[in-house]
Protein backbone atom coordinates (compact mmCIF):
# COMPACT_ATOMS: atom_id res chain seq x y z
CA UNK A 1 0.00 0.00 0.00
CA UNK A 2 1.75 3.07 -1.06
CA UNK A 3 -0.11 6.35 0.45
CA UNK A 4 0.02 10.07 -1.04
CA UNK A 5 -0.15 12.28 1.73
CA UNK A 6 -0.59 16.43 -0.08
CA UNK A 7 -0.32 18.70 2.24
CA UNK A 8 3.00 19.75 3.74
CA UNK A 9 2.32 22.25 6.23
CA UNK A 10 2.51 22.80 9.94
CA UNK A 11 0.55 19.98 10.57
CA UNK A 12 0.62 17.73 7.55
CA UNK A 13 4.81 17.54 7.38
CA UNK A 14 4.75 15.95 10.76
CA UNK A 15 2.14 13.76 10.19
CA UNK A 16 3.34 12.35 7.05
CA UNK A 17 6.87 11.81 8.94
CA UNK A 18 4.90 9.96 11.70
CA UNK A 19 3.74 7.52 9.15
CA UNK A 20 7.39 6.94 7.50
CA UNK A 21 8.30 6.77 10.76
CA UNK A 22 6.14 4.07 11.30
CA UNK A 23 7.02 1.95 7.81
CA UNK A 24 4.35 3.48 5.72
CA UNK A 25 5.00 4.20 2.16
CA UNK A 26 4.76 7.86 1.90
CA UNK A 27 5.04 10.07 -1.38
CA UNK A 28 3.96 13.65 -0.22
CA UNK A 29 2.65 16.51 -2.45
CA UNK A 30 2.07 20.24 -1.77
CA UNK A 31 2.09 23.45 -3.93
CA UNK A 32 4.33 25.31 -1.62
CA UNK A 33 8.04 24.39 -2.98
CA UNK A 34 8.89 25.03 0.81
CA UNK A 35 6.94 22.65 2.18
CA UNK A 36 7.52 20.05 -0.49
CA UNK A 37 11.37 20.49 -0.14
CA UNK A 38 11.08 19.50 3.67
CA UNK A 39 9.82 16.02 2.65
CA UNK A 40 12.32 13.53 2.09
CA UNK A 41 10.35 11.39 0.03
CA UNK A 42 8.15 14.07 -2.76
CA UNK A 43 6.17 13.20 -6.10
CA UNK A 44 6.92 15.43 -8.74
CA UNK A 45 3.22 16.26 -9.45
CA UNK A 46 0.04 15.51 -8.37
CA UNK A 47 -0.20 13.46 -11.40
CA UNK A 48 2.25 11.24 -10.28
CA UNK A 49 1.29 11.08 -7.24
CA UNK A 50 -2.34 9.38 -8.67
CA UNK A 51 -0.41 7.02 -10.39
CA UNK A 52 1.69 5.75 -8.25
CA UNK A 53 -0.72 5.24 -5.11
CA UNK A 54 -4.11 4.42 -4.03
CA UNK A 55 -4.65 5.63 -0.61
CA UNK A 56 -4.62 9.64 -0.09
CA UNK A 57 -4.22 11.66 2.70
CA UNK A 58 -4.95 15.47 2.66
CA UNK A 59 -4.31 18.05 5.20
CA UNK A 60 -5.29 21.57 3.30
CA UNK A 61 -6.57 24.51 4.40
CA UNK A 62 -10.13 24.81 2.80
CA UNK A 63 -13.03 22.48 1.14
CA UNK A 64 -12.08 24.41 -1.97
CA UNK A 65 -8.54 23.20 -1.74
CA UNK A 66 -9.66 19.87 -0.53
CA UNK A 67 -12.49 19.36 -4.16
CA UNK A 68 -9.39 20.54 -6.61
CA UNK A 69 -7.24 18.13 -4.99
CA UNK A 70 -9.77 15.25 -5.27
CA UNK A 71 -10.50 16.49 -8.96
CA UNK A 72 -6.45 15.87 -9.98
CA UNK A 73 -6.11 12.50 -8.09
CA UNK A 74 -9.27 11.15 -9.89
CA UNK A 75 -8.35 12.38 -13.42
CA UNK A 76 -5.03 10.22 -12.82
CA UNK A 77 -5.56 7.82 -10.71
CA UNK A 78 -5.02 4.32 -12.07
CA UNK A 79 -6.28 2.51 -9.05
CA UNK A 80 -9.95 1.40 -8.80
CA UNK A 81 -11.43 1.53 -4.96
CA UNK A 82 -9.12 3.74 -3.85
CA UNK A 83 -9.46 5.51 -0.37
CA UNK A 84 -9.39 8.97 0.46
CA UNK A 85 -8.55 9.99 4.35
CA UNK A 86 -9.95 14.18 4.40
CA UNK A 87 -7.68 15.12 7.89
CA UNK A 88 -8.39 19.30 7.02
CA UNK A 89 -10.84 20.71 8.75
CA UNK A 90 -13.84 22.01 6.20
CA UNK A 91 -17.36 22.02 6.46
CA UNK A 92 -20.25 19.26 7.03
CA UNK A 93 -22.12 20.00 3.95
CA UNK A 94 -18.88 20.30 1.64
CA UNK A 95 -17.58 16.56 3.31
CA UNK A 96 -21.14 15.48 2.51
CA UNK A 97 -21.04 16.01 -0.88
CA UNK A 98 -17.44 14.60 -1.69
CA UNK A 99 -18.42 11.52 -0.03
CA UNK A 100 -21.28 11.11 -2.01
CA UNK A 101 -19.39 11.85 -5.26
CA UNK A 102 -16.38 9.76 -4.51
CA UNK A 103 -19.08 6.64 -3.46
CA UNK A 104 -20.62 6.70 -7.02
CA UNK A 105 -17.05 6.40 -8.63
CA UNK A 106 -16.21 3.46 -6.25
CA UNK A 107 -14.23 4.99 -3.92
CA UNK A 108 -13.79 5.10 -0.38
CA UNK A 109 -13.98 8.43 1.75
CA UNK A 110 -13.50 8.69 5.64
CA UNK A 111 -13.67 12.52 7.27
CA UNK A 112 -10.77 12.56 9.93
CA UNK A 113 -10.05 15.91 11.17
CA UNK A 114 -7.63 16.12 14.41
CA UNK A 115 -7.22 18.01 17.35
CA UNK A 116 -3.99 18.02 19.45
CA UNK A 117 -1.79 20.96 17.57
CA UNK A 118 1.99 20.70 16.13
CA UNK A 119 3.02 19.06 19.29
CA UNK A 120 0.84 16.00 18.79
CA UNK A 121 1.25 15.95 15.30
CA UNK A 122 5.23 15.41 15.60
CA UNK A 123 4.74 12.82 18.70
CA UNK A 124 2.28 11.16 16.70
CA UNK A 125 0.09 11.74 19.51
CA UNK A 126 -3.32 13.55 17.77
CA UNK A 127 -7.13 12.90 18.52
CA UNK A 128 -8.82 12.04 15.15
CA UNK A 129 -12.66 12.41 14.94
CA UNK A 130 -13.95 9.80 12.43
CA UNK A 131 -17.04 9.70 10.16
CA UNK A 132 -17.50 7.44 6.95
CA UNK A 133 -18.88 3.91 6.09
CA UNK A 134 -17.19 1.07 8.39
CA UNK A 135 -15.39 -0.73 5.58
CA UNK A 136 -13.53 2.57 4.74
CA UNK A 137 -12.91 3.11 8.59
CA UNK A 138 -11.66 -0.04 8.81
CA UNK A 139 -8.82 0.63 5.92
CA UNK A 140 -8.00 3.93 7.50
CA UNK A 141 -7.59 3.11 10.62
CA UNK A 142 -4.25 1.24 10.39
CA UNK A 143 -2.78 4.28 8.78
CA UNK A 144 -4.51 6.77 11.52
CA UNK A 145 -3.33 5.08 14.58
CA UNK A 146 0.29 5.41 13.21
CA UNK A 147 -0.28 9.52 13.56
CA UNK A 148 -2.51 9.35 16.60
CA UNK A 149 -3.27 8.06 19.90
CA UNK A 150 -7.68 8.45 20.29
CA UNK A 151 -9.63 7.70 17.17
CA UNK A 152 -13.42 7.98 17.88
CA UNK A 153 -15.46 6.98 15.42
CA UNK A 154 -19.24 9.26 15.40
CA UNK A 155 -21.15 7.60 12.43
CA UNK A 156 -21.42 7.86 8.47
CA UNK A 157 -19.18 10.64 6.67
CA UNK A 158 -19.63 14.24 7.75
CA UNK A 159 -19.62 13.35 11.52
CA UNK A 160 -15.87 13.34 11.88
CA UNK A 161 -16.51 17.33 10.71
CA UNK A 162 -19.26 17.80 12.90
CA UNK A 163 -17.52 16.07 16.21
CA UNK A 164 -14.61 18.89 15.20
CA UNK A 165 -17.10 21.97 15.07
CA UNK A 166 -18.76 21.37 18.31
CA UNK A 167 -14.91 20.07 19.90
CA UNK A 168 -12.86 23.41 19.01
CA UNK A 169 -16.35 25.94 19.42
CA UNK A 170 -15.48 24.30 23.02
CA UNK A 171 -12.04 24.89 23.01
CA UNK A 172 -12.78 28.86 21.84
CA UNK A 173 -15.40 29.57 24.13
CA UNK A 174 -12.70 28.19 26.47
CA UNK A 175 -9.70 30.20 25.96
CA UNK A 176 -11.71 33.34 26.61
CA UNK A 177 -12.84 32.37 29.45
CA UNK A 178 -9.38 31.73 30.55
CA UNK A 179 -7.97 34.97 28.99
CA UNK A 180 -10.60 37.26 30.61
CA UNK A 181 -9.76 35.76 34.05
CA UNK A 182 -6.48 35.89 33.80
CA UNK A 183 -6.57 39.39 33.16
CA UNK A 184 -9.36 39.96 35.91
CA UNK A 185 -6.94 38.47 38.45
CA UNK A 186 -4.05 40.66 36.97
CA UNK A 187 -5.68 43.62 37.39
CA UNK A 188 -6.81 42.92 40.55
CA UNK A 189 -2.89 42.50 41.56
CA UNK A 190 -3.05 38.44 42.08
CA UNK A 191 0.44 36.71 41.87
CA UNK A 192 -0.57 35.21 38.26
CA UNK A 193 1.60 31.86 38.69
CA UNK A 194 -0.05 31.28 42.57
CA UNK A 195 -3.54 31.69 40.40
CA UNK A 196 -2.37 29.45 37.81
CA UNK A 197 -1.60 27.33 40.50
CA UNK A 198 -4.79 27.44 42.07
CA UNK A 199 -6.65 27.04 39.11
CA UNK A 200 -4.70 24.20 37.44
CA UNK A 201 -5.98 22.24 40.92
CA UNK A 202 -9.51 23.27 41.18
CA UNK A 203 -12.58 23.20 38.97
CA UNK A 204 -11.16 25.82 36.76
CA UNK A 205 -8.70 22.97 35.38
CA UNK A 206 -8.78 22.42 31.65
CA UNK A 207 -6.60 21.69 28.75
CA UNK A 208 -6.61 25.13 27.85
CA UNK A 209 -5.06 26.27 31.05
CA UNK A 210 -2.46 23.58 31.54
CA UNK A 211 -1.53 23.64 27.41
CA UNK A 212 -2.26 27.41 26.34
CA UNK A 213 -1.49 29.43 29.81
CA UNK A 214 -2.20 32.94 28.02
CA UNK A 215 0.42 34.46 29.92
CA UNK A 216 4.04 34.39 29.97
CA UNK A 217 5.98 32.09 32.81
CA UNK A 218 3.79 29.89 34.37
CA UNK A 219 4.11 27.13 31.69
CA UNK A 220 7.42 27.31 30.25
CA UNK A 221 6.28 25.37 27.15
CA UNK A 222 3.19 27.39 26.63
CA UNK A 223 2.98 29.58 23.12
CA UNK A 224 2.82 32.76 25.74
CA UNK A 225 6.23 31.68 27.49
CA UNK A 226 7.35 31.52 23.90
CA UNK A 227 6.44 34.98 22.16
CA UNK A 228 2.91 33.30 21.55
CA UNK A 229 4.79 31.21 18.66
CA UNK A 230 1.33 29.04 17.35
CA UNK A 231 0.94 25.80 18.19
CA UNK A 232 -2.15 26.28 16.80
CA UNK A 233 -2.74 29.74 14.96
CA UNK A 234 -5.69 31.88 15.58
CA UNK A 235 -6.27 32.56 12.25
CA UNK A 236 -7.27 28.52 12.62
CA UNK A 237 -8.84 28.90 15.65
CA UNK A 238 -11.16 31.80 14.22
CA UNK A 239 -11.73 29.28 10.80
CA UNK A 240 -13.01 26.49 13.08
CA UNK A 241 -15.13 28.93 14.90
CA UNK A 242 -16.73 30.04 11.80
CA UNK A 243 -17.44 26.60 10.69
CA UNK A 244 -19.49 25.86 13.81
CA UNK A 245 -21.41 28.80 13.52
CA UNK A 246 -22.20 27.45 9.77
CA UNK A 247 -23.09 24.27 11.61
CA UNK A 248 -24.96 25.45 14.09
CA UNK A 249 -27.00 27.81 11.50
CA UNK A 250 -27.84 24.44 9.23
CA UNK A 251 -29.51 22.81 12.60
CA UNK A 252 -31.17 26.18 13.66
CA UNK A 253 -29.31 25.70 16.77
CA UNK A 254 -28.42 28.48 19.11
CA UNK A 255 -24.94 29.38 20.31
CA UNK A 256 -24.58 32.34 21.54
CA UNK A 257 -21.41 32.02 23.24
CA UNK A 258 -19.89 30.14 20.23
CA UNK A 259 -21.10 33.35 18.48
CA UNK A 260 -19.35 35.58 20.50
CA UNK A 261 -16.12 33.63 20.13
CA UNK A 262 -16.62 33.60 16.55
CA UNK A 263 -16.83 37.46 16.51
CA UNK A 264 -13.93 38.12 18.69
CA UNK A 265 -11.08 35.85 16.94
CA UNK A 266 -12.13 37.31 13.76
CA UNK A 267 -11.32 40.85 14.76
CA UNK A 268 -8.27 39.45 16.31
CA UNK A 269 -7.23 37.82 12.87
CA UNK A 270 -8.47 40.93 11.20
CA UNK A 271 -6.02 43.02 13.18
CA UNK A 272 -3.37 41.08 11.75
CA UNK A 273 -3.00 39.08 14.91
CA UNK A 274 -3.45 35.72 13.13
CA UNK A 275 0.01 34.06 12.84
CA UNK A 276 0.15 34.01 16.72
CA UNK A 277 -0.77 31.50 18.83
CA UNK A 278 -4.65 31.69 19.64
CA UNK A 279 -3.87 32.47 23.39
CA UNK A 280 -2.23 35.95 22.18
CA UNK A 281 -6.20 37.00 22.09
CA UNK A 282 -4.91 37.63 25.88
CA UNK A 283 -3.28 40.80 25.26
CA UNK A 284 -6.17 42.44 23.23
CA UNK A 285 -8.25 41.59 26.58
CA UNK A 286 -5.45 42.80 28.98
CA UNK A 287 -4.68 45.98 27.60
Amino acid sequence: MKIGFIGLGAMGLPMARCLVQRGQDVCGWDTNPQNLDQFENKAESAEQLASDGNVFVTMLPEAGDVTAVVDQLLEHCCETECLFIDCSTIDVESTHELAARLQALGHGFVDAPVSGGREAATNGALSFMIGGQIDNIARARPILQDMGSNLIEFGTAGSGQAAKACHNMICGITALGVCESFALADALGLDLERFFELCRGAAAQSWILENRCPVPGPVLAAPSSNDYAPGFAARLMAKDLRLAQQAAQTTDQSTEFGAAAARRFREFVDSGNGDLDFSAIYRSIRE
